[in-house]
């Protein structure tokens, strides 16, 4: 009796000693999930029950699109929710925008924000900035910002400019600012515009200001444009502009346009213009063939 007792609560005494080993090869088991989903074993739908842990704020799209709200200033931006690394970019992000602004004279600027050095830099940018304006007209000029040296530069821009806009007739134009060698220029510029204009059958022409050769130069090209314009059945042709040769020219090409409606049937056919040769060709083409 005694002996088999001893041989049920062996066994028993076996086991309990075992189990410590048994709990801890399977918490290293359980921590070797990871792995065991890459090495693609049947164990792997366990361990993610047990592994599972939730997504990275940072990576979902509601967090993408606060930090995007907050870098461009709408007011869906809601820092709360940033993390620190991210609240320092924007501030940084912000910064370097209210440099960008200030120095461009684009967009929100708030000097109170800007270093000593960036000050000095916007400062800088701002009298190049006035500068050019001054030299282009513009109304935002601010000759007090002006140093000598620029004002000379914005007078000498203004004269160019007032040349340019007298020789183009496009602009204001005062003549009297105008030097002798300038105003030849202008003279000239503006009789070459007009024997252009004359040229080209444009309305700004004026016939008693050309030479004799600009003349017979803008006879010649009314003459073509005319002749072309009859060509073409343009309504302001003037047939009685044109030569003996040219009307036979222009009466023959009618003629063959209208012989090909008639036998084509697409276009103006006028039968009552063939010449008998044509009625005839034109009778024996609409004839059926013979079996």
């Amino acid at each position: 009796m005694i002996i088999n007792l001893r041989k049920h609560i062996c066994p028993q005494i076996v086991c309990l000693s075992l189990w410590p080993v048994l709990l801890f090869a399977q918490s290293a088991d359980l921590d070797k999930g990871p792995a065991v989903c890459k090495s693609g074993t049947e164990v792997c739908e366990q361990s993610k029950m047990i592994q599972v842990q939730p997504q990275s704020k940072a990576n979902t799209a509601d967090h993408q699109h606060n930090i995007a709200a907050c870098r461009n200033g709408w007011g869906s931006c809601d820092r709360s929710k940033l993390t620190a690394t991210e609240i320092i970019a924007l501030a940084v992000a912000e910064h370097e925008r209210n440099v960008s602004n200030c120095s461009s004279g684009l967009g929100f600027c708030d000097r109170s924000r800007l270093s000593v050095a960036e000050a000095n830099q916007v400062n800088a940018a701002e009298l190049q900035r006035n500068f050019y304006e001054c030299t282009q007209g513009w109304t935002s000029c601010n000759r007090a910002l002006l140093k000598p040296t620029e004002t000379k530069a914005v007078i000498l821009a203004e004269a160019q400019r007032n040349v340019s806009n007298c020789k183009s007739a496009i602009g204001t134009c005062d003549s009297s600012k105008l030097t002798q060698a300038e105003t030849r220029a202008v003279a000239i510029a503006a009789h070459e515009r007009n024997f252009s204009n004359c040229r080209n059958g444009w309305s700004e022409c004026d016939h008693s200001q050309l030479t004799t050769s600009e003349t017979r130069v803008v006879a010649a090209a009314e003459h073509a444009r005319n002749l072309s314009n009859c060509q073409d059945g343009v309504e302001t042709c003037d047939y009685s502009q044109l030569t003996v040769s040219e009307s036979s020219t222009l009466a023959l090409a009618e003629q063959k346009r209208n012989y090909t409606a008639c036998v084509k049937g697409y276009g103006l056919c006028d039968r009552s213009r063939l010449t008998p040769a044509e009625t005839e060709m034109i009778g024996h083409e609409s004839k059926p063939l013979s079996h």
